[in-house]
């Protein structure tokens, strides 16, 4: 079960869209996030806490180029982590210039199970609709030129995608590269709300994961999300109904915000 939590969060708070890679050589002043900033969540079972996610941005040196490392990292806490102990980490190193990820790291610990995989983006390919990826798991495979990985996307959506433009009801696309494949993820539009939280009342952007209806899900408007809206941006709250009971995934601590929650 925590696994899949994690997987749902690492998919619902990423977002783009086509039209914004046909500006991608237009760079603007980031008002978004900075060197510096950490997200801290607590994911909770009905009223059982079993578990945080953080999410941090730094800058940091790789291949003898200037870098920015983000960082995705979960981890279960009291009774959960006794009986599962989950520590994960996935890792994005980006390119400030082109906001492109550079490597990516999977680093999976669950339970008995590990796993961990680097996988490298060559963007000197003869073709410019495509680039080549180098996973040291599955080898290189050819993938189109705007790919993302999992983290990064999220960093570039909240740069250029979560905004006042959007329309209700507007069906969001991504492609992404994760766990070995093109995985591609859409979410739909849904407005605005207002909602109560930790740091008090937040104005959010409210969006709908487009779920497939089986074992997880009775319905395709059984996960709900909402991200601030305001310059940060950033995903404050995460509700899923599931067959068996639902969870949250809420906002718990900062720092190093370019600006205050809800300004």
């Amino acid at each position: 079960m925590y696994k899949k939590i994690l997987f749902i969060f690492l998919l619902i708070v990423l977002s783009n869209s086509d039209s914004i890679w046909a500006k991608k050589d237009i760079k603007t002043e980031n008002q978004a996030y900075k060197s510096g900033e950490k997200l801290k969540y607590a994911l909770k079972y009905g009223f059982i806490k079993g578990g945080y996610i953080s999410l941090t941005v730094k800058d940091t040196v790789w291949n003898g180029k200037k870098t920015q490392e983000l960082e995705l990292a979960a981890k279960t806490s009291g009774m959960v982590d006794i009986l599962f102990k989950v520590r994960d980490r996935y890792v994005s190193y980006l390119n400030p210039l082109t906001e492109q990820p550079l490597k990516s790291v999977r680093d999976i610990r669950e339970g008995g199970y590990t796993y961990y995989n680097e996988v490298l983006y060559d963007y000197n390919s003869l073709h410019q609709d495509s680039i080549t990826i180098k996973s040291k798991k599955s080898g290189d495979v050819k993938v189109p030129y705007k790919i993302q990985d999992i983290v990064s996307a999220f960093y570039f959506a909240r740069r250029y995608k979560f905004n006042d433009s959007l329309k209700e009801g507007e069906i969001i696309e991504l492609t992404t590269y994760f766990s070995d494949e093109i995985f591609p993820l859409k979410i739909k539009y849904m407005g605005t709300e207002t909602i109560k939280t930790d740091f008090g009342k937040i104005n959010c952007y409210v969006f709908h994961p487009v779920t497939e209806t089986g074992r997880m899900f009775k319905t395709d408007n059984d996960m709900t999300i909402w991200i601030t809206r305001d310059k940060n941006r950033i995903p404050i709250k995460l509700k899923a109904n599931l067959k068996v009971g639902a969870f949250t995934c809420e906002l718990e601590s900062y720092q190093g915000l370019l600006t205050s929650i809800g300004k």
